[in-house]
């Protein structure tokens, strides 16, 4: 299949689901990517600080090639799971959500202004306790973070995937999708993957 997508270059930014390597491979045939570049850090959070601070995403993003024709961030879970603040929309305090999340685009489109970056949300878990009703030590619930992620987007005209939304993991579908109520097995992968493609084809 052909597509805009035919012999470009992709970027994944993200945690252990995206550094499974799980959902890539599918969008690449389907799409025609010639290069992947898989920058998912197991068990990071977006934002800075803490014992993880290592593989935060906002550090890893400022890393990555700048060369890159599409660049998608698929983070916010281990945020919630981590009790990381959400913070304030306009800051840019990298050890709050929002701060990291911002200065992370930033850097990306400063550097790569003609890149194609999009913003996905966590998906919906059901693990160790940590539900979508669970609120954190922050004081948040999973479903903030899913929000914040759709006002950055908003704020800096970015394309949302809200895969907490519309992706169909919930607490009734974890255990066909996931291994663990958490992270998404064959099919999970495949379902993402079929969320992935017609929105990154209409870019």
């Amino acid at each position: 299949m052909s597509s805009k997508w035919t012999g470009k270059s992709w970027g994944t930014l993200g945690d252990s689901i995206t550094e499974a390597g799980g959902y890539q491979p599918l969008v690449q045939a389907e799409l025609g990517f010639a290069r992947v570049m898989n920058y998912g850090r197991s068990g990071c959070p977006m934002t800075a600080g803490g014992d993880r601070d290592y593989g935060a995403t906002t550090h890893v993003g400022k890393e990555i090639d700048t060369t890159l024709d599409c660049v998608t961030i698929f983070a916010g879970v281990n945020d919630f799971r981590l009790d990381k603040p959400i913070g304030e929309l306009g800051t840019d305090d990298i050890y709050t959500f929002y701060g990291a999340y911002a200065s992370v685009i930033e850097d990306i489109l400063t550097k790569n202004p003609a890149c194609r970056l999009s913003l996905w949300t966590p998906l919906q878990r059901d693990k160790d306790q940590y539900d979508i009703f669970y609120v954190n030590a922050a004081g948040h619930r999973l479903s903030d973070y899913a929000d914040a992620v759709v006002a950055i987007g908003r704020r800096y005209a970015l394309p949302v995937l809200n895969l907490y939304a519309e992706s169909g993991f919930t607490k009734l579908t974890m255990a066909h999708f996931t291994s663990d109520g958490l992270h998404p097995n064959e099919t999970g992968h495949r379902r993402i993957a079929d969320m992935v493609v017609p929105f990154l084809n209409r870019l």
